[in-house]
């Protein structure tokens, strides 16, 4: 017999990008007009969560792993400064959305090599991820 899929065992990227191609077309459907700059984010980042981080040829010496840490922290810390500037509309989205977001930001390489090739849209003729 073949495997079912459940809902509540969906991949991450799954869930998340249909909550992202939801409140994209609230917001077509809000503003009466497509939203490509936005449509374009939304692929960028499904592309970027699809990634995974290739296997050094080299090992890192402690000053790389170190430069390495601090690019991260400077992301982490103009991410910080976004939130912390939102109204409180997106803070509210950002806090009750938790849930589906940060498993898909927080996976590891082995969790991003399961990850779905997520669409916006079952329509054929709307972009895929």
């Amino acid at each position: 017999m073949g495997e079912e899929t459940n809902p509540s065992t969906s991949l991450p990227d799954t869930e998340l990008f249909g909550l992202l191609s939801h409140l994209l077309q609230h917001v077509e459907s809000l503003t009466n007009q497509e939203e490509v700059e936005l449509r374009a984010k939304i692929e960028a980042l499904g592309l970027e969560v699809t990634k995974v981080p290739s296997k050094p040829t080299q090992n890192l010496d402690e000053l790389e792993i170190a430069a390495e840490l601090d690019k991260l922290s400077a992301k982490l810390a103009h991410v910080d400064e976004m939130i912390s500037s939102a109204d409180v509309e997106v803070k509210s989205l950002l806090s009750d959305t938790a849930d589906v977001w940060m498993p898909v930001i927080t996976a590891n390489s082995d969790e991003r090599r399961n990850f779905t090739a997520a669409t916006l849209d079952d329509e054929p003729s709307k972009r895929t991820l």
